[in-house]
């Protein structure tokens, strides 16, 4: 079985980032790997509207400096990382990284420098049209990635209708005669 020596958890502070911190925190345990919590903060944040139009929203339009939109990432990933302190704990290492950059881009090529051997993620169950034409952030690490990415998904609630609407206005399932 393959050996796991450095995972990558890409975070953006949602449920499902939790869900993906779990896992890998869980397979980290098992195997002694040390994990890197990425969380690639967005170029919007560096930003103000800085058009004559947008000046009754926002005042006159400054850039933001990268060290402070960093600072406050890592603020908000310390802060998200809190209650996993006990499993943390257990991990022989466990390191922070925040990067500004496209997200997908970002996280190959943190998996690349880091050379880890696997990447953890949860991506979200609603698609945008946009996302249908370019794929959405996990299917474009997926393509650039330099190692595996799992890709970890919340279940679906069951349905206990589900499939029996077909039976009923189509007549399946169809009786079949067995073959002489």
């Amino acid at each position: 079985m393959l050996r796991l020596k450095q995972i990558l958890v890409p975070i953006d502070f949602s449920d499902r980032s939790r869900r993906a911190l779990h896992y890998a925190l869980s397979l980290a345990g098992e195997n002694s790997a040390t994990i890197t919590v990425l969380h690639v903060a967005n170029d919007l944040h560096a930003w103000e509207l800085q058009s004559d139009e947008f000046s009754s929203i926002a005042p006159a339009g400054r850039l933001w400096p990268a060290d402070r939109v960093v600072a406050e990432a890592s603020l908000e990933l310390s802060h998200f990382l809190e209650p996993y302190r006990e499993a943390i704990a257990k991990i022989p290492a466990v390191a922070k990284k925040i990067t500004l950059g496209p997200i997908a881009r970002e996280i190959a090529s943190a998996a690349g420098e880091l050379q880890s051997d696997l990447i953890v993620m949860s991506p979200r169950r609603n698609r945008t049209f946009a996302q249908i034409l370019t794929g959405s952030i996990t299917d474009r690490v997926t393509r650039l990635s330099p190692c595996p990415v799992l890709s970890v998904t919340d279940p679906l609630p069951s349905r206990p209708w589900q499939g029996k609407m077909t039976y009923i206005g189509f007549g399946w399932p169809r009786q079949r005669m067995a073959g002489i």
